[in-house]
This record gives C-alpha cells, sequence and structure tokens, in this order.
C-alpha cells in the first residue's frame, strides 16, 4: 500500500494546481464544475467541465465557482473538487493521509476556509495549513521576502490580481484588484462584438490573447482566423484578426491594472517604495504571460519590471517549499490543523 505525498495547493480562480514534495508539480486542471441545474448533481470536474463550457444544454450549468462574487453558494461544491483532485494526486489507498499547504483567493471568510479545510480532511488530508497567496507566489518566484528590505509582487490570475508590498516575511500592502486574464479575453469579446459584429466564446477569445495578443506593439503585425457568429446573420462566419486589434481591444484593462500597481506604489512607505524601485516589480500567475506585460508595466511605471520563471506555477511552489524547507518557510503559514 502506498505512502502518501504531502501537497501544495494553489486553488486559483482559473486553475487549481498541486505541487507534491520533491516532485515538483504534479496536477494541473481547470477549476470548472459542471452541474445539474435541477438537482445540484455535479456531472463534471476540472478538465472534463472545462470542455462542456459554452457547448452544455441549458440544463447544466457550467461555471468557475471561485469567479464569482459570492462562493458561499458553491463552497460545498469546491470541496467535491478538492476532493477529487487530492484523489487523482495521491489515490485512494493509502497508509497516511498528506499534510497539505493550501493558498486560496484573497477575500475568503472564514467560515467558508474551514469548509475547504473540512473538505480536505474529507479527503484523506491528516494536516493542513493555509498560507497567503502574495507570500506563496513571493516564495514560488525566490523572492528574499524575509529580509528587511521592500519586495513587490503582482500575482495575475484568473478573475482577479493581488498587488502585495512585502517585508521582513509580511505583507506591508495588499489589494486584491477585480482585473486579471479575464478581463482581457472579455475585452477582446467586446472588441470583435463592437467592430465586426461577431460573437465569439471565452475559449476563442482566450485563444486569440495567448496566440497574438500583447501589451506592446509588436515589430511583425500577426495574423489569427478566427470563426463566431455574425450577429446580423445569425450565421457562423471566420474573420481574420490582426496583432493590432487584439492590443487595442486590450487597452482599456491594461491601463487600469497598471494603474492599480501605481496606486499601490503610491501608497507604499517611502522607504519600501526605494527598495523596490532598485530590486523592481516581478509579475506571477498565469496572466503574467502576456506577451510584453512586464515592458508596458516598466514602461509606464519608469521601473524595472520582470516575469517570474514559470509564473503559473509560482503559488504552488510557494506551497510545496514551506514543506520541503519547513525550517526556513514554515514560518509564513498559519497554524496547523489536524485531522482527529
Amino acid at each position: 500500500m502506498p505512502h502518501s505525498t504531502d501537497l501544495g495547493i494553489d486553488l486559483g480562480t482559473s486553475n487549481v494546481l498541486i505541487y507534491g514534495r520533491n516532485r515538483g508539480i504534479v496536477f494541473q486542471e481547470p477549476t470548472v464544475i459542471a452541474k445539474n441545474r435541477d438537482n445540484d448533481r455535479i456531472i463534471a470536474i476540472g478538465e472534463e467541465a472545462h470542455r462542456m463550457l459554452g457547448r452544455a444544454p441549458g440544463s447544466i450549468d457550467v461555471y468557475y465557482p471561485f469567479k464569482q462574487t459570492d462562493i458561499s453558494q458553491s463552497i460545498n461544491f469546491v470541496g467535491a473538487m478538492l476532493l477529487r483532485f487530492v484523489i487523482d494526486t495521491n489515490g485512494k489507498h493509502i497508509i497516511n493521509g498528506p499534510h497539505v499547504v493550501m493558498s486560496v483567493p484573497a477575500g475568503l471568510s472564514d467560515s467558508d476556509r474551514r469548509t475547504l479545510i473540512s473538505a480536505l480532511f474529507e479527503s484523506g488530508a491528516r494536516r493542513t495549513q493555509i498560507i497567503s497567496r502574495p507570500i506563496a507566489a513571493a516564495l514560488g518566484a525566490d523572492l528574499p521576502i524575509g529580509e528587511p528590505y521592500g519586495e513587490m509582487i503582482v500575482d495575475i490570475g484568473g478573475a482577479a490580481t493581488d498587488i502585495a508590498v512585502l517585508s521582513q516575511g509580511r505583507d506591508i500592502l495588499w489589494k486584491t484588484e477585480n482585473i486579471g486574464g479575464d478581463s482581457f479575453d472579455q475585452a477582446i469579446i467586446k472588441f470583435l462584438r463592437r467592430k465586426h459584429n461577431m460573437l465569439v466564446g471565452e475559449i476563442t477569445a482566450e485563444e486569440i490573447k495567448q496566440r497574438i495578443g500583447s501589451a506592446m506593439p509588436r515589430r511583425d503585425r500577426l495574423y489569427l482566423d478566427v470563426t463566431g457568429r455574425d450577429l446580423l446573420t445569425g450565421l457562423p462566419k471566420t474573420l481574420r484578426v490582426t496583432s493590432d486589434e487584439v492590443r487595442e481591444a486590450m487597452d482599456e484593462p491594461l491601463i487600469a491594472l497598471i494603474q492599480k500597481i501605481h496606486e499601490t506604489l503610491a501608497a507604499t512607505p517611502a522607504e519600501l517604495a526605494a527598495d523596490i524601485f532598485d530590486s523592481g516589480i516581478v509579475l506571477s500567475g498565469g496572466g503574467a504571460l502576456l506577451d510584453g506585460l512586464a515592458d508596458a508595466v516598466s514602461m509606464n511605471l519608469k521601473i524595472a519590471c520582470r516575469v517570474a520563471d514559470n509564473p503559473q506555477e509560482c503559488i504552488a511552489r510557494g506551497c510545496g517549499l514551506t514543506m520541503e524547507k519547513y525550517s526556513e518557510y514554515g514560518k509564513y503559514l498559519a497554524a496547523s490543523r489536524k485531522r482527529r
């Protein structure tokens, strides 16, 4: 009978990533649920549910529970997700349950956190601990947050961005803004509707962003043939979209994101702000993968900015490091809770 692997879980708004002790990322799937609207029965979770987005009949709701303003209505379904993810990672038959370090969306209430912890225990965890998302992201990005100097991390998720100033292992400032990768997708959808009378779904918009989107002007213009629905005829049509159009479409959320970073810098104590101007801003999260984003932030704020290595893995990796190097990083974890 196999032993369990201790796990670090980044329960993000768009994806869940699980880090196995001394193994790296062992699991990654969308945090999507498909449920029957009439009886709330869960039909699919994760990648299987994600394939149903935009394709399910009206009797089935397919959604990202953590992208909702009030997730309390979905918290039991999130527990079911955790159960499946942990079992997929560790298996059903293990001698000892895993020690789990979990990062959860900012603003989650204490009662919802307790529900998630209970769900982890039900999935087989023997011990659970919580860590601040910015702290986890900074650890995963190899920032020296234990030093008496200021560091800024901007973690760009699907539905939200955490902007934090860290020093001596603490969150000096921490803001969560409702701007993320989804904001750029929605901007592309609105642009194509307004300019070309064509409707595309979220999956198509994300593909456009990833393949030809950029926060800065490109040296060479790129093209992508996109299929959507003609809003005038109601029929499918194919349109060639240019990278210049996509950059124009994303301008509004880009400006809003940079403005929020600027506001945080403006509220930062002078000494810590000076440290950040010396060391620069670090971007993490899947949204940081947008081409040219770090350059756009740097150009507008007149401060160095870089993207962390494997930015989408930073939080999960930071969770895992607290277990692998507990003597060094364990101090950043909330009090431990053990299964009774």
